[in-house]
């Protein structure tokens, strides 16, 4: 049972245990005891986004990967998609401080392997018997936990910066882009330094919007979780612009509006992709990867088109186990998260999968609504549950009991998933069915139970 990393690395509160810089200088040097048994002089890049206590979670990382004998070098603020393409080109590892779509006040550590892949559970695992060993041992040098002054924001590496552009230019090379017009948001994240060059060099005509970063304005009030935003934006331009885009902080995931406002999310993505991939004959055995959030209208959708789809558990690394494990080539999530493995990509990208989305505009000639005019969406709410611990819900006999009434009452006409978050301590409820109302009711007798047996009141 890992204790450190969650379903997307290491996440908490800034300056708290497991981010305090005693724990950062730990995680720095464990990765770097386990790079050593197999790179003789590991090298690490290591990027982050436009939080506060990014630079100076960065450079207590450097400092314990440094005392543990690996070296860094910086990439500055870019994205997490961009770390992990940066990684397989000569470094053991790469490294992302970044929160993703949480508050500023919270901020991450994720790894990815010289491969550019996530590191596997059994690896993490492996780090966290490391990471604690240094901590309780007293192996971390006194000075490891020292306050000292605020690290400066970093800037974006040029040369890298540049090395991941180009590739993605080679992503939807033969297709100009540069008839579109798109509103962007870049949640103050990530995104802010990258977006404005990849679209500059692919041709796309965009306007920017949420890309004055101050360290802790990140996904307030913009991005990935208020995508409507952006969409309003967009249908109060009647015609004048041909989507909206909006990044979360990080930028590996990426929701659209089409001109009419109205919002696509990852469903949407994955099913015009799939289409657009069966077509052209690369979309391998007519598989598409799905998660247990995905709409069912998507699954009914896919169908039609004559293309299978599976569910892996939450979280983009899963949907890349199940990817790889089938050999499927296109996976994703509602979130936004979409894997693209026609290609090299090893997680997910937003910037990659905009530049696909528009790619298949141009392409087919039609606008983003007509692309997915078909998907007949099932009602679907998910409401957040705050808890105390997360013990598994069969422990409690009225929570299981109300999550069996829901799944024999929808048989066959709906779903429920409730899971815990893994990166807050959140239970998370999500019903599906056919009547508003009945998901409704089914979504508060479920909730309510949790809130009663594990809820903070």
């Amino acid at each position: 049972m890992r204790m450190l990393f969650g379903t997307d690395g290491i996440r908490g509160v800034a300056g708290d245990p497991p981010l305090d810089r005693s724990t950062v200088f730990a995680v720095g040097a464990a990765l770097a005891r386990q790079l050593k048994k197999q790179h003789a002089s590991p090298r690490v890049v290591i990027g982050q986004d436009t939080r506060e206590s990014s630079a100076w979670i960065a450079e207590s990382l450097t400092r314990g990967l440094e005392w543990a004998g690996a070296s860094a070098q910086s990439a500055g603020v870019i994205t997490t998609p961009a770390v992990a393409f940066l990684a397989r080109g000569g470094f053991a590892a790469g490294v992302v401080i970044s929160a993703s779509h949480n508050p500023w006040t919270d901020n991450g550590i994720k790894i990815f392997g010289h491969d550019g892949y996530k590191l596997s559970d059994e690896l993490e695992e492996k780090l966290e018997g490391d990471i604690f060993a240094l901590l309780h041992g007293n192996d971390v040098p006194l000075t490891a936990g020292q306050e000292t002054e605020p690290a400066e924001p970093a800037g974006t590496e040029p040369e890298l910066l540049k090395q991941y552009v180009e590739w993605l230019g080679t992503r939807v090379a033969g297709t100009r882009l540069d008839g579109l017009r798109a509103l962007v948001d870049c949640a103050h994240g990530a995104a802010t330094p990258v977006a404005h060059e990849v679209f500059r060099e692919c041709g796309v005509r965009a306007a920017f919007t949420c890309d004055r970063p101050n360290g802790h304005n990140i996904n307030h009030d913009c991005g990935a979780l208020h995508p409507e935003t952006v969409a309003g934006k967009v249908a109060e331009a009647r015609g004048i612009v041909d989507l909206g885009i909006t990044f979360d902080g990080d930028a590996d995931r990426a929701l659209f509006s089409d001109r009419e406002g109205r919002v696509v999310n990852g469903d949407g993505i994955l099913l015009l992709a799939a289409r657009d991939m069966k077509q052209r004959a690369q979309l391998k055995g007519d598989t598409v990867v799905a998660t247990t959030m995905s709409n069912m209208g998507l699954e009914v959708a896919l169908a039609r088109s004559g293309i299978r789809m599976l569910r892996a558990p939450v979280g983009d690394k899963y949907v890349l186990e199940e990817m790889r494990k089938t050999g499927a080539t296109l996976g994703g999530e509602q979130s936004g998260h979409i894997i693209f493995r026609d290609g090299d990509s090893t997680t997910g990208d937003g910037l990659l999968t905009a530049l696909r989305v528009m790619d298949v505009m141009v392409r087919s000639g039609q606008p983003l609504h007509e692309l997915v005019a078909d998907l007949k969406v099932y009602p679907q709410t998910i409401k957040n549950v705050r808890v105390k611990e997360k013990k598994p819900f069969a422990d409690f006999p009225e929570v299981a009991r109300a999550i069996r009434a829901a799944e024999q009452e929808l048989d066959g006409s709906g779903r429920v998933v409730v899971r815990y978050s893994g990166t807050e301590a959140l239970a998370r409820v999500m019903v599906e069915a056919e009547s508003e109302d009945r998901m409704k009711r089914i979504t508060e007798e479920i909730a309510g139970a949790i809130q009663k047996a594990l809820g903070i009141s």
